[in-house]
């Protein structure tokens, strides 16, 4: 197997990328990676390896490009040659923690979209309470969606949760107002009537603060709610850890307790850090494509390796394939 990784991306980037690479290729003997990007900096960390290879470039595209013509005109920036790497069949699937909308547009125009799939979705794994994670898609590949967009993300994300999650039959929701069958706007109507008339688990409409209790395995919703669905979550576990570390280091008590809570509190922090899970999947594309998080660090690397393999491993892309040609999605008009 043979996974491409955009080695400048994201602002860790290219220390970390490389940590995660060699731990990845120490951990599973049937992967190897190319990295790509400025190979002097590169080799500052990577320790030789007979299954890490390296594709040079100095070119990069950076956090504040305008993602479509930064790919259009970047063409060798890391990034593009990554995703170029898969098109051109030498690599199985890439991942990159640099710019999201560059990636996806890397996504759409150099690997390209699966037939059947009008829209790719960009698809996180979210911690839970009790620490098994749920699927959001879309959180900003699509900000507008159609009822039918809404049946592809929970029949993708339903069969990445199957396959490379071990859920048996997961549980697949839709984002809305109120549980009730008739809640919700125009766009929330007509995927619920289109969704229950699947062979999907689906388990009806739930809401946003039913989420980390683990009320569903999948939750499918249009990229602009699931992409602020997605910031609040992260802004709200980052609050509350600042105004814990306020409280307990308020007074000399205070401090003692926190001394004794550490190895707790660092458990709790890692259970809501949802880079723990992977990388974000860009599903509908003709080969996997993850997006890890801009922040990541050689272990978030690692993981969403991991993911990534396990993917490739099932062969979820001709799954999404196979169940999207079957399943004779009606359109609806709005």
């Amino acid at each position: 197997m043979k996974l491409a990784i955009d080695a400048m991306g994201g602002d860790n980037a290219p220390k970390e990328i490389v940590l995660g690479a060699m731990k990845a290729v120490n951990a599973f003997s049937d992967i190897h990676i190319t990295l790509v990007g400025d190979e002097n900096k590169i080799k500052e960390t990577l320790i030789g390896h007979e299954r890490i290879s390296v594709v040079h470039t100095t070119e990069i595209i950076l956090g504040t490009d305008e993602p479509v013509r930064a790919v259009r005109r970047k063409k060798n920036a890391s990034m593009v040659l990554a995703a170029q790497q898969v098109a051109d069949g030498l690599a199985d699937a890439c991942i990159s923690a640099g710019n999201t909308g560059a990636l996806m547009a890397a996504g759409l125009f150099v690997v390209g979209r699966i037939e059947g799939i009008d829209r790719p979705a960009l698809a996180p794994t979210l911690p839970t309470i009790g620490g098994e994670g749920f699927l959001l898609l879309d959180v900003g590949a699509n900000a507008d969606a159609k009822p039918e967009h809404l049946l592809q993300n929970a029949i993708m994300g339903s069969i990445y949760s199957e396959q490379v999650r071990g859920i048996e039959k997961p549980r697949v929701g839709l984002l809305n107002i109120g549980t009730e069958e008739k809640k919700g706007n125009e766009l929330t109507r007509h995927a619920f009537d289109l969704l229950k008339n699947t062979n999907l688990n689906f388990v009806g409409n739930v809401e946003a603060r039913d989420l980390l209790e683990g009320v569903a395995d999948v939750v499918v919703t249009d990229g602009f709610t699931g992409n602020m669905v997605l910031k609040t979550i992260e802004g709200t576990a980052l609050s509350m850890f600042k105004m814990l570390k306020s409280a307990l280091m308020s007074n000399f008590k205070s401090k003692l307790a926190a001394a004794v809570l550490k190895p707790n509190l660092m458990t709790l922090k890692n259970t809501l850090d949802y880079s723990e899970y992977g990388g974000a999947a860009l599903f509908g594309l003709k080969a996997p494509v993850i997006k890890a998080h801009g922040s990541s660090n050689g272990q978030s690397i690692f993981s969403a390796i991991r993911q990534t393999r396990e993917m490739v491993s099932n062969d979820v892309v001709s799954l999404i394939k196979q169940t999207v040609e079957n399943a004779n999605i009606v359109k609806v008009d709005l």
